[in-house]
C-alpha cells in the first residue's frame, strides 16, 4: 500500500514535469517564431532600404556594425590646416609629452613654440605661401618641425627619402619645384652634386644628433667622425642652429590662413604605371585621415604612445604615426634608424601603447626574449605595407599574449594616393585573408577591371576607393591623374587602385594581387620599370627585366634578368660595373639582390617581355 502511494506521487511529479517541459517548449517555439519574424522583417526592411539607396546612387555600408561604439560612418572632418588641427591638441594637452627622441621630451606647448620659431626662420629666409619646401630627412624633431612650419606659413612640403639616389633626388626636387631644402648631413654629398641642377637656393643641413641631450650629442659626434661629409657653409647653406637664429629678430607676419582643400603635401610613390610620381595631398586629406584613424583605433588618445618607426617620407609614417597621433594628444617616440632586432626592446623600454609596422618587423619581434609581463602596456598592433599570413598573425598574437599584452594584430590596407590608410580589421573581428573594413566616410567598390561595372559580393575585381582622403592628383601628370581618378555614373570620384580584391556581404575587403608590377620588399614599394630603366642605361646592356623573388625575411627582393649588347659577354667585371651603376642611380632598398645574364628574354605574342614566364620559372 505504501509503495502504491509513492508510485502515485512519482507519476504525478512526472506528469507535472512533462507538462512544464511542454509548456516551456511551446514558449520557446513562440519566441523562436517571434524572433524569426523579427529577423525577416529586418531583412526585408534592409533589402527595401538597399534598393532605395541603390536607386539614389547611395553605396551600402554594412560594415559600420563592426565600428567601435559611438563611431558613425559620417564624420565631421576638421576644415582647417594641418597645423590648425594640431593646435587643438596643443590647447587641450599643453603639458603632455608630444615628442620623445632618445630620452629628450618636448611637451605640446613647447613643441608648438618650436614649430612657430621654425616658421619665423622660414619667413626670414624669404619663403612665401605656396613655395615648395623639400624635406630629405629621417624621423627627427627637426623634420617634424619643418613639416608643420611649412604648413603654418602656407608652403607645400615635399618629402624625400634620404637614401634615394642622386638622380632620384634631383628628379623629386625639380618635379616639386622646391626652392628650399632641409637635408640630413650624412647625405649632403648627393645634394652637393645635384643642387646646381635644381631650383633650390637655400639649404639647411641637420643632424640626427641635433636634438640629443648634451652627453648623447657628444657621443654621437664622436661616433660619427669620418662619416659626415665636409660641408662648406655660406649664406645660402646653413646649419639648423644658424637657420633658427635667423628668425629671432623677425617681426613680420608668420601664419598664412590657407583653405582646408589647398594642397599641403607632396609624397612620392609609383602611381598606376609603376614609375615614381609626386602625389598631391591637401590639408583636408590628412585631417580626415587623422580623425578616421583616431576613431577606428580605440586605443589612441591623450597620454597613449606610439613608436614612430615608419619614416616621415612614407605616407603611413607621416599620416598615421605623426599627424594622427599628435592630433589626439599622444606621445610620439621618434626613431630615425633602428635594427629589427631592437623592435621588441623598444616597445618595452618606452612603454609603447600602439605600433604600426610591416609584417617582417612583427616576425622579428617574436624571436626576441622578453619577460612575462614586459608588454603589459602594449594595446594595439597595426600591420600594413604587405600581406600578413594567418600563421604569422597567430604567431604574433600568441607572442603578445605570452608577454602580458591584450593586443592582437589588426591588418590594414591603404596607398599613398588615399593618404596611406583606408581600411583596418576591427578589434576582435578578424576574417582570414581580409584587410579589414573601410574607414568612416570611405567607400569601397569592386569593379570589373577596365570598367565602372560593380561585380557581385564575393567576386574578384579591381578595388576602387572614394572618400575624403583620396588625393588631389598626380603632380604635373594630368594623363595618369585622369586614368586613376575616374568619375563613375553615381557622380562620385573613384580612385582606381590597380589592386585586385573582393568584398563580402559584411563589407570586409579581401586583397588578392596587384594589377601593376610592384614588388613589395620589407614594406617598401619597388618599381620594376624604373629599375629596368636604370639598368638599360648602362652602356653594355641591351635590355633587362626585373621581377620579385621570395626572400625569407623581406618577403620579396628584386631580381634582374639582363641581356647584354652584341659582342659583350657576361663576366664578373661586367656584373660589378652594372651593380655600381645601379648603386649610383637607385635607392639602396631598390637595388636588385640577384643579377642573371641571359642570351634573350621570353616574349609574348605581341612582342612584349613575358615577365610572368620568368616568375613561373623562379617559382618552380
Amino acid at each position: 500500500m505504501k509503495e502504491s502511494k509513492e508510485e502515485k506521487i512519482r507519476l504525478k511529479e512526472e506528469k507535472r514535469l512533462i507538462k512544464e517541459e511542454n509548456k516551456r517548449k511551446k514558449i520557446e517555439e513562440k519566441l523562436k517564431l517571434k524572433e524569426e519574424k523579427r529577423l525577416l522583417r529586418e531583412r526585408l526592411k534592409e533589402e527595401k532600404l538597399l534598393k532605395k539607396q541603390l536607386k539614389k546612387g547611395i553605396i551600402p555600408t554594412p560594415h559600420t556594425k563592426f565600428y567601435p561604439d559611438g563611431v558613425d560612418f559620417d564624420l565631421e572632418y576638421p576644415r582647417v590646416t594641418m597645423v590648425g588641427y594640431l593646435l587643438e591638441s596643443v590647447a587641450r594637452y599643453p603639458d603632455l609629452v608630444a615628442i620623445e627622441y632618445y630620452g629628450r621630451t618636448y611637451k605640446y606647448r613647447e613643441f608648438y613654440e618650436m614649430i612657430r620659431d621654425t616658421a619665423k626662420s622660414l619667413r626670414a629666409q624669404g619663403v612665401k605661401p605656396d613655395d615648395k619646401i623639400a624635406i630629405c630627412m629621417p624621423n627627427t624633431p627637426q623634420a617634424v618641425m619643418m613639416f608643420y612650419a611649412a604648413n603654418m606659413i602656407g608652403a607645400i612640403a615635399a618629402l624625400i627619402h634620404p637614401l634615394s639616389a642622386e638622380n632620384e633626388i634631383e628628379h623629386y626636387i625639380n618635379e616639386s619645384g622646391a626652392t628650399f631644402l632641409l637635408t640630413l648631413d650624412l647625405v649632403y654629398d648627393k645634394i652637393h652634386n645635384i643642387v646646381d641642377k635644381t631650383c633650390v637656393n637655400k639649404i639647411v643641413v641637420a643632424s640626427v644628433g641635433e636634438s640629443l641631450k648634451n652627453i648623447k650629442k657628444f657621443l654621437y659626434k664622436f661616433k660619427s667622425r669620418g662619416t659626415v661629409p665636409k660641408i662648406e657653409l655660406t649664406d645660402d647653406i646653413m646649419t639648423w642652429k644658424e637657420f633658427i637664429n635667423y628668425g629671432y629678430d623677425y617681426e613680420g607676419e608668420i601664419a598664412c590662413l590657407k583653405d582646408a582643400d589647398d594642397a599641403a603635401v607632396i609624397l612620392y610613390s609609383g602611381g598606376t604605371s609603376g614609375n615614381p610620381k609626386g602625389i598631391l595631398l591637401s590639408n583636408y586629406n590628412f585631417n580626415a585621415l587623422a580623425l578616421s584613424c583616431h576613431k577606428m583605433i580605440e586605443q589612441s588618445g591623450p597620454g597613449e604612445s606610439i613608436l614612430a618607426l615608419l619614416p616621415i617620407f612614407h605616407g603611413f609614417g607621416l599620416g598615421v604615426c605623426i599627424h594622427t597621433t599628435l592630433c589626439c594628444g599622444m606621445r610620439v617616440v621618434l626613431v630615425p634608424n633602428f635594427s629589427p632586432k631592437e623592435f621588441a626592446k623598444l616597445l618595452y623600454k618606452h612603454k609603447i601603447s600602439i605600433v604600426c609596422a610591416v609584417p617582417s618587423l612583427y616576425e622579428s619581434m617574436t624571436k626576441m626574449k622578453l619577460g612575462k609581463n614586459d608588454l603589459s602596456h602594449f594595446k594595439c598592433a597595426i600591420s600594413g605595407g604587405d600581406f600578413m599570413s594567418k600563421d604569422l598573425k597567430e604567431k604574433v598574437d600568441r607572442y603578445l599574449k605570452e608577454h602580458g599584452s591584450s593586443a592582437e594584430v589588426r591588418v590594414g590596407y591603404g596607398l599613398t594616393e588615399a593618404s596611406a590608410a583606408t581600411c583596418v580589421t576591427p578589434t576582435g573581428a578578424y576574417k582570414e585573408g581580409s584587410i579589414g573594413i573601410p574607414f568612416p566616410g570611405t567607400y569601397y567598390k569592386i569593379v570589373r577591371v577596365g570598367t565602372h561595372d560593380e561585380v557581385k559580393r564575393g567576386e574578384d575585381g579591381e578595388i576602387c576607393i572614394s572618400g575624403p582622403t583620396v588625393m588631389m592628383g598626380y603632380l604635373n601628370n594630368l594623363q595618369e591623374t585622369i586614368q586613376t581618378l575616374q568619375i563613375h555614373e553615381d557622380g562620385r570620384t573613384w580612385l582606381h587602385t590597380g589592386d585586385i580584391g573582393s568584398m563580402d556581404k559584411d563589407g570586409y575587403v579581401f586583397f588578392k594581387q596587384r594589377v601593376k608590377r610592384i614588388i613589395i620588399s620589407n614594406g617598401y614599394n619597388l618599381y620594376p620599370s624604373h629599375i629596368e630603366t636604370i639598368i638599360n642605361s648602362h652602356p653594355d646592356v641591351f635590355t633587362s627585366t626585373v621581377i620579385g623573388i621570395p626572400h625569407p625575411k623581406k618577403v620579396q627582393v628584386a631580381k634582374a634578368f639582363i641581356v647584354l649588347k652584341d659582342g659583350i659577354k657576361p663576366s664578373k667585371d661586367i656584373e660589378k660595373s652594372i651593380k655600381e651603376h645601379c648603386e649610383k642611380n637607385l635607392a639602396k632598398y631598390s637595388l636588385p639582390a640577384v643579377y642573371e645574364f641571359r642570351d634573350s628574354l621570353p616574349k609574348t605574342l605581341v612582342g612584349k617581355v613575358a615577365y610572368r614566364k620568368l616568375m613561373e620559372e623562379e617559382n618552380k
